[in-house]
């Protein structure tokens, strides 16, 4: 119901547009994580692999933030502090995109699968 039966090209970035980055979707399916940061962030995961995402502007305006093993790369604008990608721990090769991040954000259009990465240790297996 929710493939898409071609790839679409989505454009996002965040919130004052000084980040912006396109994304080719092949599957409207996200993840809903609720891992400490995740639940703070309001955070829902498109993972990508990398050859599938462009930052069309903004690499000098990112930071990153790291925690626990430092693996993964949270990348947030400096200005307005949207996280709208980063680079995954647990798709080293991908990039995990904030869905409520592109233009064209519509939550309806998507098939939402719950995560628990509170207890990510013992479930990452179910997204890799």
């Amino acid at each position: 119901m929710h493939d898409l039966p071609i790839a679409s090209l989505h454009k996002g970035g965040c919130h004052c547009g000084a980040v912006r980055f396109q994304v080719t979707v092949k599957k409207k399916t996200a993840i809903d994580c609720n891992c400490s940061v995740c639940i703070k962030k309001g955070f829902i995961h498109l993972i990508v692999p990398k050859t599938d995402f462009q930052l069309l502007k903004g690499a000098d305006i990112l930071s990153v933030y790291t925690f626990n093993t430092h693996q993964a790369r949270h990348v947030f604008c400096r200005i307005c502090g949207i996280h709208s990608f980063y680079y995954p721990r647990s798709h080293p090769n991908g990039i995990d995109v904030n869905i409520r991040c592109l233009d064209d954000d519509r939550l309806d259009q998507w098939e939402i699968e719950k995560f628990d990465g509170q207890n990510w240790e013992d479930n990452i297996t179910q997204i890799t």
